[in-house]
């Protein structure tokens, strides 16, 4: 076997470190290749009798039998696979079989950067023009849509998501009302009424989906049968919660239609018919359609590194991959989840696997999350990693696993089939670090940490959310969000050095950090956050928490909230910046006196007096609040460019402020990402 060195991931992230390890096996995978060769050569010989293995089996099993041999494997082993796009037809599996060694990793990445994708997609073509709906359109025949074996809700058109044939064509429907007499109450139903001529006996009913937005979630539905001449339509499935608006009974919630045949008449859009097996398309004005690649998913998962509880998967490394195009149907009869969209698959799934990297990969155009960490692992490293056009979030840590490093990725452009799904869901697991990431543009939370609502027993306790650049989440679509949210009692987690802005939800909500029920010894420092609709803190409830050295601007409603009063003090709030323009300073119940503020500064930059809850700021020190809190200009260096350091005079310093520097937040130089420490 050739010892021509490997390619190493040093500390988990793209930079690639040329190692000449002397006993280090290279095996080779191109679309070229063939699975009877050697797969010990880079490329097929002038003979064509050796060469390259063709996929990723073949020489996984090749490293199966390498550690069978005497002494089984000491050194590392690296499949280096070459460009070009490598259609699955089921997910690549490994098991404890294909485990490596501290210090002797298994390792899967691109050769020399080259652009290779691993694809849950299959390429359509054979498109003939047609007419729709009055006009010129393509189509394809797809035998095993109409066989029933394959159905997708993505299409991707050279490499970009198109949009699905939806009613109406901009903004949504509303509910006209409920079949049940139970307007106030959250329970779902699975039938409602429709203002007339939003809803119609379309041709295929059956392949229509009514998405609804209520509260903090999407509820995806079909059809079971419509009404015309009542104005009912029944459903598949009972919607997460009432289809009603969420704050204002007297409206009905927010919804849309997909893949409506009769709604197929803008460029770009595309539906499929189940029933016939046909594809339709409407190009774009000159688009060559010709010479365009369609994907469509038909994998929800790529790969799947799988142990058991006795036997983990252990040093498996993924690294300069590009992985796309997966797709995850709910069963018919569920409409979604209650929260986070948890119960939805990465494209890349760990389970019972310990001490497993996924660095420098991309994973673009996926129905799913990123990647899953599932029940018993320990130590995953996810580092540098570009995760983009989700339809759920990046990365879904589940409970049963421990100490996943999520450090330094970039993650947007999600939820796009799953609304609720978080940038990063975190539920009932501990001792993880979420650091140094750039996540935006999702409809729900950046960062969520928690599960187990109140003071209930958890193992979500000891995360660090530290230096992640996140904002533009929330964009008005759902309620109940922020930035940063941390549910339940969570002793020992972190919530430190972060840049949070423009968090906007459609109705209640909308903050910056956001302690919910039972947060519990939560330490949330030097942080910055700004530009949110509902406030730039808020605890529902909780205790023992403390809110020490942040900064929190702009807030167009209450700037910092409260929800519910308890027994025990909630919160300790001191040596923060509160600066704002529009709203009112407090928000929601603070009448108990259930928490301490001191060393504080206040600025209501329109220059009125600050509204202490009816209160002067002198009334508010009676009370035993803010002895020492002052209202003072901050003095920020350009505040409306939300440049918040602090120029030398800043009163702020005589209360004990620090300076907050953010030349830590967000991805880093890839030489500055520590290794693995395994």
């Amino acid at each position: 076997m050739r010892k021509l060195g490997r390619a190493v991931l040093f500390g988990a992230v793209g930079v690639l470190v040329v190692m000449c390890l002397s006993g280090c096996a290279d095996y080779y995978v191109s679309p070229n290749g063939n699975d009877s060769w050697s797969g010990e050569l880079e490329e097929p010989n002038k003979g064509q009798t050796d060469g390259p293995f063709r996929t990723l089996e073949r020489a996984r099993d090749a490293v199966r039998a390498l550690k069978k041999q005497p002494g089984g494997l000491k050194d590392p082993v690296t499949i280096n696979i070459r460009k070009g796009t490598y259609y699955l037809d089921a997910p690549f599996v490994l098991t404890s079989d294909d485990s490596g060694s501290k210090g002797a990793p298994i390792s899967y990445q691109a050769y020399n950067d080259e652009n290779v994708v691993i694809s849950g997609g299959r390429p359509i073509t054979g498109f003939k023009e047609v007419e729709v709906n009055g006009r010129k359109m393509i189509a394809a025949y797809l035998p095993e849509v109409k066989d029933g074996k394959w159905y997708f809700t993505q299409l991707f058109v050279n490499n970009r998501r198109r949009p699905r044939a939806r009613l109406p064509r901009g903004g949504y429907f509303r509910t006209a009302g409920l079949l049940e007499d139970e307007p106030n109450t959250m329970k779902g139903q699975d039938a409602f009424k429709y203002s007339e001529g939003d809803l119609k006996p379309w041709r295929n009913l059956d392949d229509v989906d009514i998405v609804a937005l209520t509260f903090w979630v999407e509820s995806r539905m079909g059809i079971k049968a419509l009404d015309e001449s009542a104005h009912t339509v029944h459903l598949t499935s009972p919607s997460i919660f009432r289809l009603l608006d969420d704050h204002d009974t007297t409206k009905g919630a927010r919804y849309w239609v997909e893949n409506v045949p009769e709604a197929l008449d803008r460029p770009g859009q595309w539906y499929l018919d189940r029933r016939e097996g046909m594809l339709y398309y409407y190009p774009y004005a000159g688009e060559d359609w010709k010479r365009a690649t369609f994907v469509a998913p038909r994998l929800d998962h790529l790969v799947r590194v799988e142990g058991s509880a006795g036997k983990p998967v252990e040093a498996v490394w993924l690294t300069g991959l590009k992985f796309a195009h997966t797709e995850y149907r709910l069963p018919r009869d569920l409409s979604g989840f209650c929260q986070a969209d948890w119960g939805v698959p990465g494209a890349i799934r760990f389970v019972n696997a310990r001490d497993c990297v996924v660095g420098g990969c991309e994973i673009s155009h996926i129905g799913t999350y990123g990647i899953e960490i599932g029940p018993g692992c320990e130590r995953t490293f996810l580092a540098g990693n570009k995760i983009v056009d989700m339809g759920a979030g990046g990365f879904n840590v589940r409970g049963g696993s421990n100490r996943t490093t999520i450090s330094d990725n970039d993650i947007w452009d999600g939820c796009k089939i799953f609304n609720s799904a978080p940038a990063v869901f975190i539920m009932d697991s501990g001792n993880n670090r979420v650091a140094h990431n750039h996540i935006h543009d999702m409809d729900q939370i950046g960062v969520s940490v928690g599960w187990v609502w109140g003071y209930g027993a958890s193992k979500a306790a000891g995360n660090v959310i530290e230096f992640n650049h996140i904002h533009d989440v929330g964009r008005g679509v759902l309620s109940d969000l922020g930035g940063i949210y941390v549910l339940g009692a969570r002793p020992g987690t972190i919530v430190r050095g972060n840049l949070v802005h423009d968090c906007y939800s459609y109705s209640y909500g909308g903050w910056g950090i956001y302690l919910d029920e039972g947060s519990t010894g939560v330490l949330v420092e030097n942080n910055i956050v700004y530009n949110t609709k509902t406030g730039g803190f808020h605890q529902h409830y909780g205790k023992e928490n403390r809110i020490v050295n942040n900064i929190f601007a702009f807030a167009k409603e209450g700037q910092l909230q409260r929800t519910r009063p308890e027994p025990h003090k909630s919160f300790t709030f001191k040596r923060n910046i509160v600066y704002f323009t529009e709203g009112t300073l407090l928000a929601g119940a603070w009448g108990d006196d259930g928490f301490t503020m001191d060393y504080n500064l206040y600025l209501d930059a329109r220059g009125t007096p600050i509204d202490f809850l009816g209160a002067t700021l002198d009334q508010w020190q009676n009370r035993g609040n803010d002895a020492h809190s002052l209202i003072a200009d901050p003095l920020f260096v350009d505040a409306a460019k939300h440049d918040f350091r602090l120029k030398p005079k800043s009163p702020a310093f005589k209360l004990g402020f620090k300076q907050i520097d953010l030349s830590h937040v967000g991805p880093r130089p890839l030489e500055q990402v520590e290794p693995p420490l395994f």
